[in-house]
């Protein structure tokens, strides 16, 4: 077997490690690579309790130099949760407790300041972990993401880490837009406060290959991680060919972020890849939609909308017991869902039920968000045009993040009746709006792979999505979703409101459900994935 080591922040196989997609891809890569004779070991912080909840094999301590002291950071070595032949490596330290959060809030003052001692320290302990071999040494060594730029650093310039140059290394982008920049000086929070005595005999060649390119006194972790691998992974194939070009905010496009030109040589030298993330099916899913009062009447009188309610209603009591008080966008939920459920009665007559799962940032929404010149949201346009042709029709809305974006949510699910949002996540309320919506809402301003909408397709339903990054590779316009354009973003979301009209007439046809059975059919298999992770990143025979 050969053995890769994935360094990574987040872990989807373990029980609050997830916050976004990357923990699903770390979670299932491993089962997909293990046929092709890998062992995918994953090292992550503990976060102070992940490793309490495995089973631990071994306890070491591991000696690091980090803010030019000694730190006794703790190792613990578990087992896979499915895979005993795969090792759990977690490090744990007092800077890496937050009270059981993966990521620290931080100050706007001091972006990623917090996060980044934890993820520059976490970096040292595996490198200092490797150079001892503590942890044998790994025939590749695979970082996620920003969070392991630093492993990069000390890999190439730190002398105590040289042993770690025989290690061939791929970094995985999961979005190219989150860098984690710090300064490189001067700060608490900075390249050389972690590491001084490297910091002071680092060359100039060197600063200039992990500086920020837009902020010249500035570390930035995805740069260093970028230009000091062997390989680089964008984890779609028309993603990694819009970061080869400069963002263009003006027109609504969001390719290399400043990072362009440094994947423009990758790409030169064959080092730059774009391979799909895949999704799991083993889990049943419906055999169909439903498209008529009969068909629903055949499969038992069920109530669509009333079974969401009550998946709603059970999520918010889960939420509102994590909180001292009932926040009012709660409140304007339960509200929603009274009315909602008031205007059931004994109809089963389908309902259009428009969906939307994910977090709330403003790659997800910015183009909802956006005002026409009378000040009138996408998202209202939206709502009043379901309002017009389906008066029964709702959009439900699960999501957190930006309180800013949650404040204007909130606000328009107070003056909408057909606007359920739920400002939180739950995994089952998310099953359900997967497995009964009837459109999938998805218009990202760019979108690296995305997960949402496999989940949705997987489910037979359609999804109507911006044409860019992932969501341009897994939907097929017209035969198993819908895809909308556009070269600027009022372009966009005119472009998204025209084709959400022309969708209305069509839902409850036969046209509809042979659109819905290509989605359902649809495959982004892990197997095929993992095949070329193989081939390309690792170059094991296979």
């Amino acid at each position: 077997m050969k053995r890769v080591l994935m360094l990574a922040a987040e872990n989807g196989a373990l029980n609050g490690a997830k916050v976004g997609g990357m923990a699903d891809v770390i979670r299932d890569l491993p089962h997909a690579l293990y046929p092709y004779g890998v062992c995918a070991d994953i090292a992550m912080p503990s976060y102070g309790f992940l490793h309490r909840e495995l089973t631990v094999s071994q306890q070491t301590m591991v000696k690091v130099s980090f803010y030019g002291q000694p730190h006794w950071v703790t190792l613990y070595q578990c087992v896979h949760p499915q895979l005993p032949e795969v090792n759990l490596y977690l490090f744990d330290h007092p800077l890496f407790d937050d009270g059981g959060n993966v990521y620290t809030l931080g100050q706007s003052d001091r972006p990623f300041a917090d996060d980044a001692n934890k993820f520059a320290l976490f970096c040292a302990s595996v490198a200092t972990a490797l150079a001892q071999q503590t942890i044998a040494l790994p025939d590749h060594l695979h970082l996620h993401d920003w969070h392991c730029g630093v492993m990069a650093l000390l890999r190439a310039y730190s002398p105590e880490h040289q042993i770690l140059q025989r290690i061939p290394s791929t970094i995985t982008i999961h979005n190219l837009a989150i860098q984690g920049t710090r300064p490189l000086n001067n700060e608490h929070s900075s390249l050389q406060s972690w590491f001084p005595q490297l910091y002071r005999h680092l060359s100039d060649e060197a600063i200039n290959h992990i500086c920020d390119r837009r902020y010249l006194n500035c570390f930035n972790p995805l740069r260093a991680a970028i230009v000091l691998s062997d390989k680089v992974h964008l984890v779609s194939p028309n993603y990694a060919k819009e970061v080869l070009q400069p963002s263009d905010a003006q027109r609504g496009f969001y390719g290399g972020e400043g990072l362009e030109e440094d994947l423009q040589v990758k790409q030169q030298h064959q080092q730059l890849f774009g391979i799909l993330n895949g999704c799991q099916y083993e889990r049943a899913s419906p055999s169909s939609r439903k498209l008529s009062a009969r068909k629903a009447l055949e499969q038992g009188g069920l109530d669509t909308m009333a079974l969401l309610l009550n998946q709603a209603e059970n999520a918010l009591q889960r939420w509102m017991v994590n909180h001292p008080y009932l926040r009012s966008v709660d409140q304007i939920a339960l509200v929603t869902i009274a009315r909602l459920n008031r205007a059931l009665g004994d109809s089963i007559e389908p309902r259009t039920i428009l969906t939307s799962v994910g977090r709330l940032t403003d790659q997800k929404v910015k183009i909802l968000l956006h005002q026409d010149d009378k000040g009138i949201s996408t998202l209202a346009h939206l709502l009043a045009r379901l309002e017009q042709c389906s008066p029964r029709g709702v959009l439900v809305l699960l999501g957190s993040g930006d309180s800013e974006i949650e404040q204007a949510l909130a606000k328009l699910a107070s003056c909408n009746h057909n606007f359920l949002f739920l400002n939180g996540f739950d995994l089952s309320l998310s099953q359900a709006l997967y497995d009964e919506g009837s459109l999938f809402i998805m218009p990202s301003s760019f979108e690296p792979c995305g997960i949402s909408q496999m989940l949705a397709m997987r489910a037979g339903q359609p999804c109507l999505v911006h044409g860019v990054g992932g969501l341009l590779d897994t939907v097929n316009d017209e035969e198993n979703g819908f895809v909308f354009f556009g070269d600027s973003i009022a372009e966009q979301a005119s472009e998204m409101l025209r084709r959400f009209d022309a969708l209305l007439p069509k839902m409850a046809t036969a046209e509809w459900q042979a659109i819905c059975d290509n989605a359902k059919a649809k495959r982004f298999d892990w197997s095929r994935s993992a095949k070329a992770y193989c081939e390309q990143l690792y170059q094991f025979a296979t």
